[in-house]
């Protein structure tokens, strides 16, 4: 395939050039969440030419995500898919030449480090601040540079993080804020092209950086739908927990098994305590008396008889409850059909 043709366009910008485009080639990222802004993230970073990507996403495909995650079709829907391997699909046929792997994961403290092997630089597609902060932690650990982006509503934020260059999330957020204390995208919802927007300026900056130039030292602030944009340049807090005193809270944090509510619906996820595999084939036999299952290889989905609740199975152990937000009846739908 001819590169000199492909990359034609962006070659020919200075700021890029052929000796950038050869160190893109050369380049490994890590797309962590492939929902609304990771989906743009890995759609624009493939057309780019970053030699390897890996794409990372706990989650299945729904009808509703259709709106803003700009990599799926209502086929990937219908085939019951994960994102992470709806997303690595597409993204081979849009750039033959970009090496995908697809992780259908949940990142944790027990395994974003092994997520991170190979990889220069992270880009931020998750959708809760919880998981940001392990990512914050585990890149100032490993002296990795990653980029930051949220979305919600109208308004969107990104900022590039280099450990040992600037500031580092916690000196901008110190602290998670309580729950409930900030909407949601299930109670505010999201403008359907404002991820787009975030998305290219995430890519633009892991671009930049891949390339050899230099970080944008603001932390940018859009809402798209009254067009106006802050930037906010951000000093590093050398009494910083994370960077200014190298305690990594979230990275070091208890390994017990997690609950946590999905953004944008009624469903809970489960995560073991342990890294366990689940043989899905022996599950689905052993699931099918009890009500309704379908089981692609890739994950199980299974509706109980009489119920309205969908349990969808991963081979990871991790589980998620659809039609619920009460953790105890999550965690006893676990052992139940799970047994742990």
């Amino acid at each position: 395939m001819d590169t000199i043709d492909r990359y034609a366009r962006q070659t020919q910008l200075t700021e890029v050039g052929a000796k950038g485009q050869a160190r893109l080639m050369a380049s490994s990222v890590l797309v962590l969440g492939c929902g609304a802004l990771g989906s743009n993230l890995a759609s624009l970073l493939t057309r780019a030419g970053v030699g390897r990507i890996r794409v990372v996403d706990r989650d299945i495909l729904e009808l509703n995500n259709l709106q803003r995650q700009v990599l799926f079709d209502e086929g990937d829907v219908a085939a019951g898919l994960p994102k992470a391997e709806a997303a690595a699909r597409r993204l081979r046929r849009i750039n033959s030449a970009v090496e995908v792997e697809a992780q259908v994961s949940d990142a944790t403290s027990r395994n974003i480090e092994r997520m991170l092997d190979g990889i220069n630089l992270l880009v931020d597609g998750t959708d809760n601040l919880e998981t940001r902060y392990l990512l914050n932690d585990v890149c100032v650990k490993l002296g990795m540079p990653w980029i930051y982006g949220g979305v919600i509503g109208t308004t969107g934020m990104s900022m590039t993080i280099v450990p040992g260059e600037g500031p580092c999330l916690r000196c901008v957020f110190p602290s998670p804020p309580p729950p409930g204390s900030l909407p949601t995208c299930e109670t505010r919802g999201i403008l359907g092209t404002l991820p787009a927007a975030i998305a290219a300026v995430q890519a633009t900056e892991a671009i930049k950086l891949l390339c050899g130039g230099e970080r944008s030292p603001s932390l940018l602030s859009l809402d798209l739908w009254r067009q106006t944009v802050q930037q906010v340049k951000v000093l590093r807090d050398d009494q910083c927990p994370t960077c200014g005193q190298r305690r990594f809270e979230f990275l070091d944090a208890d390994r017990a098994a997690s609950v946590s509510t999905l953004c944008g619906r009624s469903a809970i996820q489960i995560t073991p305590a342990e890294e366990v595999r689940l043989d899905l084939n022996r599950l689905a036999a052993d699931l099918s008396s009890l009500g309704q299952v379908s089981h692609n290889g890739l994950l199980l989905q299974f509706k109980p008889a009489g119920g309205d609740l969908e349990l969808v199975l991963f081979p990871d152990g991790r589980m998620l409850v659809r039609g619920t937000t009460s953790e105890a009846a999550a965690r006893a739908l676990y052992a139940r059909y799970v047994g742990t």
